[in-house]
């Protein structure tokens, strides 16, 4: 039973570890917008 609980401790820090690193990943390191346009093949447009 000791190594269970240790299992269960040890898996639950390396999981609250990547999810605190994946939350402050979103919070604080926001990409900024900005419009991206690719032509699209075989498509012509009218001008």
């Amino acid at each position: 039973m000791p190594s269970l609980f240790r299992f269960l401790v040890i898996t639950g820090t390396v999981a609250l570890i990547v999810y605190g690193g994946l939350y402050a990943l979103a919070v604080y390191f926001e990409p900024e917008p900005h419009e991206v346009s690719t032509p699209v093949p075989g498509v012509k447009v009218r001008k």
